[in-house]
């Protein structure tokens, strides 16, 4: 793969001036000194908790080639090798400008309220079967994480798989823009950052701003099980997008579901796509990881490449980590099962999340366990969204539900008491509940939105070791260990 950025070419990409020695040649572009790899151009990025700038003597250290800065830098000498641009983040954007006009790889982009990173990395497996395909690692999905992705572009790899975010209107033009993306996927339209929304229209008309660097030959892919799809089509028809597929159990959908049906470890699905049959395996869990397979094969569809080869490799498919992501810990008398969740949350992730719990199958004594976190970003109609859980969490037969976070008492006060567990303020001090209350059999769930802190308890539960002591490994975790 070729993904070399020489001096001269870095140069012209931002726009910037060459200091100290400019003859390297950078193999990768990275912004984080502690993970930059030797032959890498370091960028200093500047935020409202950092400065990248503080790091570039470390970056160079560990054998960066370069580094691009925007300000002189402490503890560099005269002959370190510098690109100064007017702004770093301008200068990175400049550089994933760069990386997408030197490739010739058709691109997907895929954005939506849910279900984007799952989306991605099925697509990248699907499309690995009939080409290299190069798709931006976990969540790099905003306005740096994008300009980053694309700078990394290998130049000869022939497909392309980019994840677009965003939490305010605004933001996910200038993303596309720089993307360009030959299709556009939008997973589906749901209560989330309501916060910043006054409604959920509103979110839609966000996400369409995918369409805004796309061309009239374009391809956009949508839900039409939605209620937002036909405000979707229109956002797309008024940008001259030459052509829409509607995925769903819609019967008007050009990639329709036919059938499904959902086990513990996965689902076996029966698709039409424009008028073909097709029976796969999907091995990741849970009707949204169907649903997200039909979005996967209509963009397959619309780069038109062969759907069949396509559905048969998500028979591979596993929910990547804080994404539904299974893993067996051991305990004195046997074993229990974690659904680690824990990356993010929306009320309808919750319910899908409460969904897969509900198809797994507990042990002998075992139960099915919830540890949820607050979902951020709901507004102020976040209590009630919190408390309307408690119905989804009856139908999925969840034994008891450990809660944590300010919004999420009003889940924990809407419970029955025989399936209320305990309330913690926090992830952090909800711990030794957690670990006090698993037993051999159960299978717990936890999730939450990033912002609550989640991982901290999955990592807790992890440690819980075959023969170790209980109550030592109780205190080490909710130390922190």
């Amino acid at each position: 793969m070729s993904l070399d950025w020489t001096a001269a070419e870095a140069r012209a990409a931002t726009g910037g001036r060459l200091l100290g020695r400019t003859d390297w040649r950078a193999e990768g572009v990275s912004i984080d000194s502690r993970s930059v790899k030797p032959g890498e151009l370091f960028v200093a990025l500047q935020g409202p908790s950092f400065d990248g700038h503080d790091f570039v003597a470390a970056a160079l250290g560990k054998g960066a080639v370069a580094a691009l800065v925007h300000r002189p830098t402490l503890g560099t000498g005269a002959d370190a090798p510098l690109l100064m641009v007017s702004d770093s983040l301008a200068g990175l954007t400049g550089l994933g400008l760069a990386g997408r006009a030197r490739s010739h790889a058709r691109v997907v982009g895929v954005t939506g309220s849910v279900g984007k990173t799952g989306t991605k990395e099925a697509l990248r497996l699907a499309l690995s079967t009939q080409g290299e395909t190069y798709a931006n690692e976990g969540s790099l999905n905003n306005h740096w994480g994008v300009p980053l992705s694309l700078a990394r572009l290998p130049s000869d790899v022939p497909l392309g798989v980019f994840e677009l975010g965003m939490n305010h209107a605004g933001e996910l033009g200038p993303l596309s823009r720089i993307v360009q993306p030959d299709v556009a996927v939008i997973t589906t339209i749901e209560p989330a950052h309501l916060e910043f929304f006054d409604s959920i229209a509103a979110i839609a008309d966000a996400k369409a701003e995918i369409f805004e660097g796309m061309t009239t030959v374009g391809t956009a892919v949508l839900n039409q099980d939605n209620a937002q799809f036909d405000r979707l089509a229109d956002h797309a028809r008024r940008r001259s997008i030459g052509r829409i597929l509607g995925f769903g159990e819609h019967p008007g959908a050009a990639i329709r579901l036919l059938d499904c049906r959902l086990g513990a470890l996965g689902s076996e699905v029966s698709v039409e796509v424009l008028g073909r049959q097709i029976d796969y395996r999907l091995g990741a869990p849970g009707r949204h990881w169907v649903q997200n397979s039909l979005a996967v094969l209509g963009a397959v569809a619309a780069l038109e490449l062969d759907t069949g080869l396509a559905a048969g490799a998500l028979a591979a498919l596993t929910p990547p980590k804080g994404r539904g992501q299974r893993r067996k810990v051991s305990l004195r008398g046997g074993t229990l099962e974690l659904i680690d969740e824990s990356y993010n949350a929306s009320p309808a992730a919750m319910r899908a999340a409460l969904a897969v719990l509900a198809s797994a199958e507990p042990g002998p004594g075992g139960r099915r366990l919830a540890v949820l976190g607050d979902m951020r970003e709901l507004g102020e109609t976040a209590a009630a969204l919190h408390a309307a859980l408690a119905p989804s969490i009856a139908e999925a037969g969840v034994d008891l539900v450990l809660t944590c976070g300010p919004v999420m008492k009003a889940l924990h006060e809407a419970l029955p008491r025989a399936r209320r567990g305990a309330y913690a303020v926090d992830s952090q001090a909800i711990i030794p509940a957690v670990l006090a209350a698993v037993r051999p059999g159960d299978v717990i769930l936890v999730k939450g939105s990033l912002g609550t802190r989640m991982a901290p308890i999955v990592e807790a539960l992890l440690h819980l070791d075959l023969g170790a002591d209980r109550g030592s490994t109780r205190a080490r975790a909710a130390n922190g260990h």
